[in-house]
């Protein structure tokens, strides 16, 4: 009691995560230290302590304390890795500690009742060979993982390493300290995972080519996915449309040891529904109507390399159920392909923009495969909330441009950088690369030097179908059309016409974002969403706006609610 007294002090007493984290883990060192010295484990080592974080649906950082070490330091390179994502995904399931035994590759759980642990399951999971002999380089032949959770669901892991040869196949020292580890973790669980608490500067990856620029914000994430590289595990990045999650993906890759491999991207937004299931896994001629040869899929095209699976909700639930079986045994079969099962040796990323977890709440993805997929899950976060990236990015497309044109690059006027920073571009990098193209080519008809001038940003805003600078000037225009149109009626119908509008700029934000739940919190409905009203919300809100649409003798063609 007086242990855990002075763990809840120090965690207290700390005035920023790095604190709270050293705190953490010198006490949880501290416990496995004392019980080794109880012990008769000859050659026995303590090694260190990792804390891993997750927020907003992706991880938010890893941190190390090597034993007798003062301070944390970041994951770096092969020898200080995530400890195991099967582990990972053993402990999610049953929110329980689970135990490695490195030398026979096993991923046991646990359950703590009291001062006794019973081991829940003696067949334990296999410990993936990749793994094991990451974990042998840094010299760990023992390993625990303990969850963090708070009460608002954040979750997080603590993973103690140690090295003692001579108990290779035996419980080690984990019975007799696991309880206590379990009840501090417990108790420093809602101080580490506070969202309220900045989690401190992280070295950053240095930018190349497929990822030039990485901000303050980014920086976390490229180094935990530097991190991830090394795994042969699924990642999963999730992001709004155009963050950037093929050039994450294909930047990770880059940094794994397949790079030499092939890297292949199947967007499956852009792939007809009809034949999504065929594009992933190729078909053979006759396999179904207008199979007219042999196609290869994605899978095969991968082989050695990575696969880019983006928008990998769009697969039918039958597809998911054969994706899942490729993912757990690593085999597939092209459709309509009778022989034996193929063996596919490929890296899978997997992309989405929307919440997977809804979508299995809503029947339309499947749980077993969310569970499979979300080990290494990666938030990518809009470019909204990476406005110190906004003007680098904008000059690096600048850049690039020139190297298109074989042109002298052109420059960035540092009021353009600012109105840069101060727009929401709902439509991320890519939006920002569009219209820096049409500023580049309304720069270029003032002639040399071809500075890019609000001017320019401001014209070329203006030029977009999806809207520009001046927004409100644009929509107090359509108001006074409608207005005149309104007008012209003889007898105008007594129609909600504030209402009608309302549900028409409901229709347009679903429009717009692709997606419900983020048309309402756009405008400002979260509520509605968290309530899970939206759907009959929409549906009533529409209704007004084709009231409103009739009265104007207007159709809106497909007259079900947009989404």
């Amino acid at each position: 009691m007086r242990a855990q007294t002075d763990l809840l002090l120090g965690l207290k007493a700390a005035a920023d995560f790095e604190g709270r984290a050293v705190a953490a883990l010198t006490h949880l060192l501290d416990t496995v230290d004392a019980t080794l010295r109880m012990g008769d484990w000859p050659g026995a080592r303590l090694l260190r302590a990792m804390v891993h974080l997750r927020r907003g649906g992706g991880y938010a950082g890893a941190w190390v304390l090597e034993a007798g070490a003062e301070g944390l330091a970041p994951p770096r390179g092969e020898e200080q890795l995530l400890p195991s994502a099967t582990a990972w995904r053993a402990m999610a399931e049953t929110g329980r500690p689970v135990v490695l035994d490195v030398a026979l590759r096993t991923v046991t759980g646990v359950d703590g009742q009291s001062e006794t642990v019973r081991w829940s399951d003696p067949r334990s999971t296999p410990l993936p060979e990749a793994s094991q002999v990451r974990l042998q380089a840094r010299e760990a032949t023992h390993i625990t993982l303990l969850p963090l959770i708070d009460p608002e669901g954040a979750r997080g892991a603590i993973s103690i390493e140690v090295r003692c040869r001579a108990a290779i196949g035996t419980p080690f020292v984990w019975p007799a300290c696991l309880d206590a580890l379990e009840i501090a973790a417990a108790l420093a669980g809602p101080w580490l995972l506070d969202p309220r608490m900045a989690l401190g500067s992280v070295d950053r990856p240095l930018p190349d080519r497929g990822l030039p620029v990485i901000g303050p914000t980014m920086a976390p994430i490229a180094q935990l996915v530097e991190v991830f590289a090394a795994e042969d595990e699924t990642l999963l990045i999730r992001g709004e449309t155009g963050t950037g999650k093929s050039r994450l993906a294909r930047w990770c890759h880059g940094r794994s040891r397949r790079h030499g491999g092939p890297f292949v991207v199947l967007d499956l937004l852009a792939v007809p529904d009809q034949t999504r299931t065929g594009e992933l896994f190729g078909w053979r001629r006759g396999a179904f109507t207008g199979a007219m040869r042999d196609h290869e899929g994605a899978v095969s095209r991968a082989e050695g390399g990575t696969l880019f699976i983006d928008e990998v909700d769009k697969l039918s639930l039958e597809a998911q159920a054969m994706l899942l079986r490729l993912l757990e045994e690593k085999v597939y079969r092209p459709l309509g392909d009778d022989g034996a099962a193929r063996a596919a040796d490929v890296r899978f990323i997997v992309g989405t923009n929307i919440d997977l977890g809804q979508a299995v709440r809503e029947g339309r993805f499947r749980a077993d495969l969310l569970y499979r997929i979300d080990v290494l899950p990666v938030a990518l976060p809009p470019l909204r909330e990476r406005r110190d990236e906004i003007a680098d990015w904008a000059r690096f497309m600048l850049d690039r441009l020139a190297d298109e044109r074989g042109s002298a690059p052109q420059a960035l006027a540092e009021a353009t950088a600012r109105a840069l920073k101060g727009r929401p571009w709902p439509g991320n990098l890519r939006q920002l690369d569009n219209v820096l193209r049409r500023a580049a080519a309304l720069a270029r008809m003032d002639g040399p030097p071809a500075t890019l001038e609000p001017r320019h940003l401001q014209r070329a805003e203006g030029l977009s179908s999806v809207g520009g600078g001046d927004a409100l000037g644009g929509l107090e225009e359509g108001l006074d059309g409608l207005l005149q149109a309104v007008d012209r009626l003889e007898a105008p119908p007594a129609v909600d016409w504030p209402g009608g509008l309302h549900g028409l700029l409901l229709a347009r934000a679903v429009r717009y974002t692709g997606d419900r739940d983020r048309a309402f919190t756009l405008l400002g409905r979260g509520d509605v969403v968290a309530n899970r009203n939206h759907n009959r919300t929409l549906k009533r809100e529409w209704a007004k706006a084709l009231a409103l649409l009739d009265a104007l003798g207007q159709s809106p063609g497909d007259r079900t609610p947009p989404g």
